[in-house]
């Protein structure tokens, strides 16, 4: 009925900080767009500084999962619930490495150069194209909307297996037991 072994304390902290900083930079880029206030500048360029952070974390995120046992969903999961699950954490991981990368190509697209906290700055991937810019940034917000959806979806299920089911699913990725 149980998991059979929760997640590594690695995976867990990679998990609830890239969990914090996802959502934070999701809402952060909604309120940007929708703002012209003074503050707007300091804004995109922290978006754009942390959306580079987000993109090395799920690198990492990604190596770290190739590396380690990810416990096993309760064996009373119907197939429907395993195939969501396993479609959502898909669409999850497409969606982290989406959005900085259309981030990315967006501001390069546009002219803009991308300054991660001052220290350096990104190659360009594309050059300036109106038409490329037009593009990435409507796959960035579509992924952003799309990704939230997902995060909905994750977090709903995660609560539902801890606090109605108590299987053992949340649990591990919380506590790192079953």
């Amino acid at each position: 009925m149980a998991v059979n072994k929760g997640y590594s304390a690695t995976s867990r902290t990679l998990h609830w900080t890239m969990a914090l900083l996802l959502i934070s930079m999701l809402f952060l880029g909604l309120s940007m767009v929708q703002s012209l206030a003074v503050w707007q500048v300091e804004a995109v360029a922290l978006h754009k500084s942390f959306g580079f952070l987000a993109l090395l974390l799920v690198v990492v995120r990604l190596i770290n999962k190739a590396f380690s046992v990810t416990p096993e969903l309760p064996n009373e999961l119907p197939a429907i619930q395993r195939l969501a699950a396993s479609i959502t954490h898909l669409g999850l991981y497409i969606a982290m490495i989406l959005m900085p990368l259309s981030g990315w190509l967006m501001q390069n697209a546009d002219g803009r150069v991308i300054q991660v906290f001052g220290l350096f700055t990104l190659p360009n991937l594309v050059d300036a194209d109106i038409k490329y810019f037009a593009f990435f940034r409507e796959l960035h917000g579509i992924t952003a909307w799309l990704f939230l959806a997902m995060i909905f979806m994750h977090i709903s299920a995660a609560l539902y297996h801890g606090l109605i089911k108590q299987d053992g699913v949340m649990s591990a990725m919380l506590t790192g037991k079953k």
